[in-house]
């Protein structure tokens, strides 16, 4: 059986990935900061990326690598480059980088630095760049204050979103392994774009109670971030995110996930629907 190595499988996608992985056939190795907050159904291991001695032992015997960024972290090429060489030096026959939508029109970005570390690296590589998550409205930093306040803040303007289920990632990121998909770099959408007064009115109807969008400016959004105790390297990285969204490259949608899936990838409604009570 193969083994896959999944980083950040206690967050929401690293786990959908985990599980979809599992479901498939394969060995899944958890690799987390916390071993207690990974699945306890299946192997977990310590990773951490800021203490470097954990990256070894968590790459050593396993076949594949499932790489996740940390969010929102301009250092990520730094963390990420001692994992890309621990699993060139293990053997690992296959690394799937989740990088995220757009950042190869920008050489700057360190997803897109990351991409390129792992493209260079001599190892069979998939890269997937998914859009925005639907899951970042239920399980992510905007659930809070749907649930609290009945309302969605940020500089998002009135652009629209081709948002992407996690599950539908995670599908791609499994078939990825299976098929292989080695030398692609496949951008994920959901099958439709929304702005977020779209996405609100869907979330109300689905929870049946109101929500609605409050579009702020990009400094009002920084201050509320840091508010909340956000690094300034986060709320930095967080505003260059909604100017891009602002300036409509976020609203793109592909055919990629039933290209790879043979199915459709899940609509906001079909998902509102599911994660309702996430909102009540």
């Amino acid at each position: 059986m193969e083994k896959i190595l999944i980083t950040g499988a206690s967050g929401v996608l690293g786990g959908a990935i985990a599980g979809a992985a599992r479901q498939a056939g394969f060995g899944v190795r958890q690799g987390v900061r916390n071993p207690a907050k990974a699945n306890p159904a299946m192997e977990s291991i310590r990773l951490d990326y800021d203490v470097p001695a954990t990256i070894p032992p968590a790459v050593a015997g396993v076949s594949g690598l499932l790489l996740i960024a940390p969010p929102l972290d301009p250092a990520a090429p730094a963390k990420l480059a001692p994992v890309v060489e621990s699993a060139k030096a293990s053997g690992v026959k296959h690394v799937v980088f989740i990088s995220a939508f757009g950042v190869n029109h920008s050489e700057q970005s360190p997803l897109r630095v990351v991409e390129h570390l792992v493209m260079d690296s001599g190892i069979p590589y998939t890269i997937l760049r998914p859009n925005f998550f639907m899951e970042n409205f239920s399980d992510g930093f905007l659930a809070a204050s749907i649930k609290a306040q009945g309302a969605i803040f940020l500089a998002a303007g009135e652009s629209k979103t081709s948002f992407i289920s996690v599950q539908d990632v995670a599908a791609v990121g499994v078939a990825a392994f299976q098929r292989p998909l080695t030398g692609q770099e496949i951008d994920l959408t959901g099958p439709e774009a929304l702005d977020h007064a779209e996405v609100a009115r869907m979330i109300g109807e689905a929870s049946g109670r109101p929500v609605a969008y409050h579009p702020l400016t990009e400094e009002q959004m920084a201050a509320g971030a840091r508010a909340q105790g956000m690094p300034e390297p986060m709320v930095e990285y967080l505003t260059v995110l909604y100017g891009v969204v602002r300036a409509g490259y976020s609203a793109a949608v592909t055919a990629e996930v039933e290209r790879v899936t043979g199915r459709k990838p899940i609509r906001f409604a079909e998902f509102a629907k599911s994660a309702a009570a996430a909102w009540r």
